[in-house]
């Protein structure tokens, strides 16, 4: 882990670059509108980590009313437990005793729960669990797409059965997320697949005899919470926004907080060049938006070429905000945020849950 780019007091012209940066105000308001309109509703909000993967932005969130936090990874979920987050779902599936034996000794130091979809990952956490003495809730996972889940009542049935029959394993109720519709274009399409996901968990819901169902995004919450299905939301991006949820129509109704900083270091009548690159901002949704007058026209490792569309260019060692197409990916590219006011640097916090 490199040295922190800021400390606080810095201004941006200080910041060393490439650096993530959060705006603090646009946080700050983005917990506040999504918290404000879904709590009043009795819906739990469990945002996802997985999007900032920094357990001080986890607390925050949980300060804000919160139940807990997800997570995608074994790992996050041990360095969000290690920091203090008292609620945890592990909203995947794991495989094999050591992954198991790992996700037992962190649930006997805060509440954990976590996903399956197979007889065998059942097996697995009913031996962890017996061997540390700990309690693990199960969630069973509905199929909403081609990655995890099963798709048959009988499926939940035979799941639910092996759960109870496992003393450290308490059957919390149904995942159904479909993250293939979060980024939907046209509001009816999201509309459409959220409520194919309904017709899908309902049944299986039902035939478990559990009232409790957890997913939705940042892009479909709102049409979650309005079902009367689903009793908690995981939003994660809402508190960081990215360039890919802009395109949308009718996009979340948030602030862009989170911007990839790079420093100009080639200045050209056409072009400027940026220290950040590839290493310092995911691709994976599209290239970075760039401020107005620059267009992206290149990127690789440690560059990104911006097109001077607007205005003269540059000068060397001017600081230029990026937003990033993807914020997840992005965020797991750096050790540490940059928590900004303005243009001066209030905090920095460690993106602790980094990685693999």
């Amino acid at each position: 882990m490199r040295a922190p780019p800021a400390g606080p007091g810095d201004e941006l012209g200080a910041i060393d670059t490439p650096a993530l940066l959060l705006d603090l105000d646009a946080f700050e308001a983005n917990i506040a509108r999504l918290h404000g309109d879904v709590l009043p509703t009795g819906v739990a909000i469990r945002p996802h980590g997985k999007a900032h993967k920094c357990p001080e932005l986890g607390r925050r969130q949980v300060a804000a009313g919160a139940v807990g936090l997800c997570a995608q990874s074994l790992g996050e979920a041990e360095v969000f437990v290690g920091a203090g987050i008292g609620d945890v779902l592990l909203s995947n599936e794991i495989a094999g005793p050591d992954k198991a034996r790992r996700l037992a000794a962190i649930a006997g130091r805060a509440t954990v729960a976590v996903c399956v979809d197979h007889p065998l990952q059942v097996a697995e956490l009913a031996a962890a669990t017996a061997e540390a003495g700990t309690t693990l809730g199960v969630l069973v996972e509905v199929a909403t797409g081609r990655r995890c889940g099963i798709g048959t009542v009988e499926e939940a049935r035979r799941l639910a059965e092996e759960i109870h029959a496992a003393p450290g394993l308490e059957l919390r109720g149904v995942q159904a997320y479909m993250g293939s519709a979060q980024h939907l274009r046209p509001p009816g399409d999201r509309e459409a697949a959220i409520a194919e996901t309904a017709e899908r968990a309902a049944p299986i819901r039902d035939a478990l005899g559990v009232t409790h169902v957890t997913g939705a995004g940042t892009g479909t919450y709102p049409i979650e919470v309005a079902s009367g299905l689903w009793t908690e939301i995981q939003p994660g991006s809402y508190v960081l926004m990215d360039a890919d949820y802009a395109q949308n129509q009718q996009p979340p109704p948030f602030r862009q907080a989170l911007h990839v900083l790079g420093r100009v270091i080639s200045t050209h009548d056409d072009r400027v060049v940026l220290d950040a690159g590839h290493k310092a901002v995911s691709v994976d949704r599209g290239p970075p938006v760039a401020p107005p007058g620059l267009e992206p026209s290149g990127i690789s490792d440690e560059h990104t070429i911006l097109t001077v569309l607007d205005g003269a260019p540059a000068a060397l060692r001017t600081p230029i905000r990026l937003v990033p197409g993807h914020c997840d990916p992005t965020v797991n590219l750096h050790d540490w945020i940059v928590a900004m006011r303005g243009d001066v640097v209030e905090e920095v916090f460690a993106v602790e849950a980094r990685g693999a």
